[in-house]
């Protein structure tokens, strides 16, 4: 039951753990989008659903909930800051929240319900995430789906500038779809369609390019600066049974070397995936994967409730 998939490292050890979370009666998940852990180990799930944010312990007990699906009608993405408050991503609505462990709304980036004009640069026109700069506490955001744009700003929510257009060229983007930072303040962003993280420096400057990926969605560093990237693998039929393109999860040293794979095929059995889309990490180690699991059979032609779409890993 420890799933380490090709080139493993015996530094990663993880044990699969299905329907670990105990939802409260009459509950239930359309799918889970983003999963984050603040610093009392509360783990956070940004969902598709009635109650966008349902925050349970590392056991997977219920603690609480709150939020409506009229303020948040399609979450993405769900980022800590040091201090426990958190960024909230919807790209339907086509904002950015700052809100504190409550809910309660501390800013609002972005107007609700309307985007700027597709492929403007402006923001926003569907975003999808944040990522914190560890030394000044300024925040990226992915602009997303209907831009190809990273943007800048103050911790305080003062726009900064921006970067990014669409293409295939190194700093250009398809899809920005999650983003980090590691400890030195390099900001890596999954560029989803074009099958590479892209890294750049604090001021938007092109660094270097990670390939050899399929579909990176989800982005998580840990204090350790390994990378975990969530590969979403198939987007068509045609290749929804090819081996060795995901869905997984691919683990990097901070120089991009490949230390480790997790994930045995597309499904919902044990060490299996269907669409990897968050990861979060508590202070154990311990692994939180969110998928949209939903979406991704939606867009295989397959509708059906009740897919798995949250996931623990257990660190051995």
């Amino acid at each position: 039951m420890t799933p380490t998939a090709s080139k493993s490292n015996s530094e990663f050890k993880f044990e699969f753990t299905i329907n670990w979370e105990t939802l409260p009666p009459g509950y239930s998940w359309q799918e889970a989008a983003s999963v984050a852990v603040n610093s009392k180990d509360e783990v956070h799930v940004f969902n598709r659903s009635d109650h966008p944010i349902i925050v349970f312990d590392i056991n997977g007990n219920y603690l609480r909930d709150w939020g409506n699906s009229s303020m948040y009608p399609r979450s993405h993405g769900i980022t800590f800051t040091p201090d426990d408050t958190m960024f909230l991503v919807d790209d339907d609505d086509h904002t950015v929240r700052k809100v504190d462990e409550n809910g309660r709304v501390i800013f609002t980036l972005g107007t609700s319900g309307h985007p700027t004009d597709y492929m403007s640069g402006e923001p926003f026109h569907r975003p999808t995430d944040v990522a914190i700069d560890p030394k000044t506490e300024d925040f990226y955001v992915a602009d997303g789906y209907g831009n190809s744009r990273v943007h800048k700003y103050s911790a305080n929510g003062k726009y900064l500038f921006s970067w990014g257009e669409p293409g295939t060229d190194p700093g250009q983007f398809n899809i920005t779809h999650n983003i980090a930072t590691d400890k030195d303040g390099w900001v890596y962003v999954a560029d989803r369609e074009n099958h590479r993280i892209q890294i750049f420096d604090s001021n938007g400057n092109y660094e270097t390019q990670w390939g050899n990926m399929h579909r990176p969605c989800a982005l998580f560093i840990s204090p350790e600066q390994h990378v975990f990237v969530g590969e979403l693998g198939a987007g068509m039929n045609v290749n929804r049974d090819m081996p060795g393109i995901g869905p997984r999860i691919s683990i990097y040293d901070n120089n991009g070397n490949l230390l480790s794979r997790l994930g045995c095929g597309f499904g919902e059995g044990l060490g299996e995936f269907i669409a990897p889309h968050d990861i979060g990490m508590d202070s154990k180690g311990n692994l939180y994967v969110a998928e949209v699991a939903w979406t991704n059979l939606k867009n295989l032609g397959e509708t059906r409730d009740g897919v798995r779409s949250l996931q623990k890993l257990t660190c051995l």
